[in-house]
């Protein structure tokens, strides 16, 4: 593959370039790029067979318009045993990011950080202000959502955002830590969780909070198509919310929003729910294998992950720009370098989960690039480095609004405003993951059930590394041996809420407790009402019932 390809990374912001721009550069034939590690997508879905039918309808699907996305949307209801009325689809679940935010975040999003780009990016364009909550390297890029909900209380903020699984990490809450989060954010705006990857974990048995959210007045949970099915090309995805919150978004989606490819994807899946599942179950194999095969390159840190990728960390001295350069021109391998992601750095790579043979090709181009023929680490060339890792537009517009001081620059202003207790975060940009900022308001000590940590995801211990520093030889870094991954452990109970004194508890208003099974949330709706029914069974959207080998949401995929 030319060299030139790699100019491409260099004009991107929060993304890489696209297959179809690389197979261009590269000048070689449609379908010959490089193994995708990159793009995370399910490689096992559609099947063969499912390809050629859709190539045998090519014609129809691109001549004629597609049904209407309400046609669309009652077949996919049919299927997952949804209420319609709760459901909004969108072409791709950035249409869907980008809606949230015009219609439904008035002044403030928190997020932590590193996650999926949009949800920094998007609310900054429309001049939003973003509350990033940094995700911490040493403890393995795990969410607590106990300081977390702490952070979106002294901070203000009015809107929340949780990826489960995160994106680029894979970390993953379980379910019942996400409902009473849910309900001790009940006098919050709104509170997404981003599902867009949780088909492919299998921590637990039912991890959607589907369910859940329609019942509550102010949570939207996001779920994607594209990413599951293996068709990112095909922009679809959905959210699931209760009758107001879903209606206000797709009042808004044009009629044709849904495009052929779509329609024609979702009226097939109903006669291949198995091999959906043997795709998902095959993942989740190969997740293992690759983990295990990574994690015997000497000084690579692989973090656990459930979703259909794997985060790493790469050894004391190599740059992620040059090991993403020379993998692509002279393995053909496309890795994601993760220097452009808010509080991340270059020394992290995302790899997709792939086939073991596609793997053996990846380990085998990275020990050659980090080991070369001396097994020293790979260090960044003069006139390299990071020169062209560019940052992504929240980063650029932080860089540009504070002359490079970054969030330091921001924070201060901001402190002054009414915002006392929050130390300042250090500069983005800097190569090094953004601490969490640590709250100083003494009301934080009695914010109720979200003061306790949930339980620690298990994350490898590498042994203490020197920093990256001149040496005249290969430098041997100790790893510790693979082991297989297991389920994490259900997270400890929140413990009562503490007494507050009465000034505190009036401007940090004590979360609810956990909704009680059959109660719906305050201010929220019963089953029966979201599905117009007598609440003792769901209505098929097109009347017809579900096939027996597609489960309901909250378990989607679990068969087989």
């Amino acid at each position: 593959m030319s060299g030139n390809v790699t100019s491409l990374f260099r004009g991107t912001a929060a993304h890489s370039p696209s297959m179809a721009a690389l197979t261009r550069e590269s000048g070689e034939a449609t379908g010959a790029g490089p193994v995708d590690f990159c793009i995370p997508c399910n490689p096992y879905f559609p099947t063969p067979a499912m390809f050629e039918e859709l190539a045998g309808r090519l014609r129809d699907i691109i001549t004629y318009y597609p049904s209407g996305a309400d046609t669309i949307t009652a077949e996919l209801c049919g299927l997952l045993q949804l209420p319609p009325q709760c459901v909004a689809m969108g072409n791709g679940s950035t249409e869907l990011i980008t809606w949230i935010d015009h219609l439904l975040v008035r002044e403030s999003l928190a997020v932590p950080v590193p996650t999926f780009g949009r949800w920094t990016d998007q609310p900054m364009e429309t001049g939003k202000r973003v509350d990033m909550f940094p995700l911490q390297e040493s403890n393995g890029f795990a969410l607590d959502l106990a300081r977390y909900a702490e952070f979106i209380r002294v901070r203000g903020t009015r809107v929340a955002v949780v990826c489960n699984p995160n994106n680029p990490d894979g970390g993953f809450l379980h379910k019942q830590a996400l409902v009473e989060f849910m309900d001790a954010m009940a006098d919050r705006d709104l509170i997404v969780i981003d599902e867009s990857f949780l088909e492919f974990a299998d921590a637990e048995a039912e991890p959607s909070v589907v369910q859940e959210a329609m019942l509550r007045p102010n949570v939207v949970v996001l779920r994607s198509l594209g990413k599951n099915f293996g068709l990112h090309g095909i922009r679809f995805g959905y959210l699931v919310a209760n009758p107001a919150l879903a209606g206000r978004v797709r009042a808004m989606l044009p009629k044709w929003n849904l495009n052929s490819f779509a329609e024609h994807v979702v009226f097939m899946l109903r006669d291949h729910g198995p091999e959906y599942a043997q795709s998902l179950h095959q993942v989740r194999r190969d997740r293992l294998e690759m983990a295990g095969r990574l994690s015997s390159l000497p000084g690579l840190t692989v973090y656990p992950s459930q979703g259909n990728f794997l985060f790493v960390r790469l050894p004391v001295g190599a740059e992620g720009t040059v090991v993403r350069d020379r993998m692509l021109t002279e393995h053909r391998v496309l890795v994601r370098e993760c220097g452009n992601k808010i509080g991340s750095s270059s020394r992290f790579l995302r790899l997709v989960v792939r086939p073991q043979a596609d793997v053996r090709r990846l380990v085998s181009g990275l020990e050659q690039v980090l080991y070369g023929s001396g097994r020293g680490a790979a260090v960044p060339e003069p006139a390299t480095g990071t020169g062209y890792s560019s940052g992504t537009a929240a980063v650029d517009r932080l860089m540009s609004e504070t002359n490079g001081a970054g969030l330091r620059g921001l924070a201060a202003p901001a402190a002054g405003a009414g915002t006392p207790g929050l130390v300042a975060a250090p500069a983005v940009g800097t190569g090094v993951p953004l601490p969490a900022a640590v709250p100083a308001h003494p009301a934080a000590a009695a914010l109720g059930p979200m003061a306790a940590p949930t339980a620690p995801r298990q994350v490898p211990q590498p042994a203490p590394v020197p920093q990256p520093v001149p040496y005249p030889g290969p430098v041997p870094v100790p790893h510790p041996a693979p082991a297989p991954q297991q389920p994490m452990p259900a997270p400890a109970p929140f413990p009562a809420p503490a007494p507050a004194p009465a000034a505190a508890a009036a401007r940090y208003p004590a979360p609810t407790g956990p909704t009680p099974p059959g109660v719906p949330a305050r201010g929220g709706l019963t089953a029966a009402q979201v599905r117009g029914t007598n609440g003792l069974e769901s209505v098929p959207a097109t009347g017809r019932p579900g096939p027996p080998n597609w489960p309901n949401p909250a378990g989607m995929g679990r068969t087989g």
